[in-house]
């Protein structure tokens, strides 16, 4: 899961391999969420094809490889706009979609059956006017459809060419290497990749499902990577956020201690004006610094801000920066983290210390 370079248009590019697998993706992924035309969520913004075009057309100059988006992103619209902005540049291009959620009130608009699956790929397909799919994900585990079931339909469809690698999202690790057991045991293809939140503000994923994702070879894709926006510093010092913030929104609901991440922002600020770069590149680059990474899934509603969030990958944070980050921002341990590092902390650190 190392990283190397190319030079495209002129700009440095780093690029990974995808887990185990052969297949090589930007450590920065661009996630169009935000293509919604005239619909969409408010608090990722709307923007039209015109946009959309430009957006994907310098991500592409900038040396994205890597797209991701979803069906239920807008009701397939981001999907639509995605396969229109990238038009006959589709060959060199990895695109990464998603399927699982209610996109109809039918009995099989839902969830991971064979049916819903076998679906869910043709229309994705149409709409991103694609003949496959090159990393499909499911978007979320809905825990009533056997396993077998899911993964003998997610194989089939590599079987017949519609999909070349298989993904997940939003899954607990014990559900993670149950799946990836079950594919090994079968024979089928292996999930490559599992793409989940984590940030500064939210390290819950190094306790357990990167260290899952490290044993059984899954790269790891991050979604929310600036904590809905406090990350990029424009709520910095501020004893409350305002109301509307993706933060505050459902995305998002969860306790949050202010004090403590206004600490974290202070650290960042720091070492951002030391380096001259934003903010948001520092939290960016840091999450580039941790093992298992393959690629990052930011967001843009402006060129600035996509030309933003991609340079984060030209520079490295040296370890005394990583040190300090990790050290402020450090997750509460539960049961039974905190007794191994009480009793076994060489031997935890060994395998845990990501």
């Amino acid at each position: 899961m190392g990283s190397f370079n190319y030079k495209l248009s002129g700009i440095k590019m780093r690029y990974r391999k995808l887990g185990n697998s052969g297949l090589e993706v930007s450590e920065i992924c661009f996630g169009v969420m935000t293509f919604t035309g005239d619909k969409g969520w408010t608090h990722v913004g709307k923007i039209q094809q015109k946009e959309a075009d430009i957006l994907t057309n310098k991500a592409i100059d900038k040396g994205v490889n890597f797209f991701d988006t979803a069906d239920i992103y807008s009701a397939g619209v981001s999907e639509a706009m995605l396969g229109k902005a990238l038009g006959n540049k589709r060959k060199d291009i990895v695109i990464a979609t998603k399927f699982g959620f209610k996109m109809s009130d039918a009995p099989n608009g839902n969830g991971l059956s064979r049916t819903r699956i076998m679906r869910a790929c043709d229309e994705s397909l149409m709409r991103l006017k694609t003949d496959y799919i090159d990393l499909y994900q499911v978007h979320s585990d809905d825990f009533a459809t056997p396993v077998e079931e899911t993964f003998g339909a997610l194989n089939d469809l590599v079987s017949i060419g519609k999909v070349r690698y298989i993904g997940v999202s939003n899954y607990t690790a014990w559900r993670l290497v149950k799946s990836q057991m079950i594919c090994t045991q079968n024979g089928w293809n292996k999930i490559v990749s599992l793409q989940a939140y984590y940030t500064i503000l939210g390290r819950d994923l190094e306790t357990e499902l990167m260290p899952a994702c490290l044993d059984q070879g899954i790269g790891i894709m991050i979604w929310g990577p600036l904590h809905g926006g406090i990350l990029t510093g424009k709520y910095h010092k501020v004893k409350r956020w305002p109301k509307g913030t993706r933060i505050l929104s459902d995305d998002f609901s969860r306790p949050h201690d202010i004090n403590m991440e206004n600490k974290v922002l202070d650290l960042l600020d720091r070492i951002a004006k030391n380096r001259n770069v934003t903010m948001a590149q520092v939290s960016l680059n840091y999450l580039l610094r941790k093992k298992g990474i393959s690629s990052i899934v930011i967001g843009a509603t402006s060129e600035k801000q996509l030309l933003e969030n991609i340079e984060a990958s030209e520079f490295i944070l040296n370890d005394e920066e990583i040190r300090l980050i990790d050290d402020i921002s450090n997750p509460n341990d539960y049961y039974p983290h905190w007794y191994f590092k009480t009793y076994r902390k060489n031997e935890y650190d060994k395998y845990y210390k990501v």
